[in-house]
């Protein structure tokens, strides 16, 4: 077997190592600032609406440019395949078929199923999953496609 090598650390570094980190310590107590205490009676309700309204007007013009929906379906997508096989893998196939039934129809560069249709398709569980689902998919200019629940 192999020694394992032990490194020798004199007690002179390590003192000087906790009185550095002793004076880090004291640096960073000074920088800390105290903060003045105030009631929530000194305010009034027009100050607290002022800042509520510029918040507001901020968020306003900070809206995410919208993009480009080439084309927009509606599909009824049959999902009664993935019952044949084990009944623990169901859900999990029943996903791998909308995928399928998807880049079949769309022929998509990427696709995204949304959380409520995989929600939807996993809410009774891996072994019953639904045997249809209505969806609305969606495809932008990227060649993007979304998965929508549809109702």
């Amino acid at each position: 077997m192999a020694k394992k090598k032990s490194k020798e650390i004199s007690l002179d570094d390590l003192e000087e190592e906790l009185t550095d980190s002793e004076e880090a310590e004291k640096v960073e107590e000074e920088e800390i600032e105290e903060i003045e205490e105030f009631s929530l009676d000194e305010i009034s309700e027009e100050e607290v609406g002022e800042v509520f309204e510029e918040e507001l007007e901020e968020l306003e013009v900070e809206e995410a440019p919208k993009e480009e929906i080439i084309d927009e379906r509606i599909y009824v997508i049959p999902l009664a395949k993935a019952r044949h096989g084990p009944r623990n893998k169901r859900a999990k196939k029943a996903i791998r078929y909308l995928r399928e039934f998807m880049e079949r129809h769309f022929k998509p560069e990427s696709l995204i199923i949304s959380q409520p249709v995989n929600e939807k398709i996993w809410s009774r569980g891996i072994q019953k999953p639904p045997r249809k689902i209505k969806v609305r998919a969606t495809k932008n200019i990227d060649g993007l496609v979304v998965v929508y629940l549809a109702e």
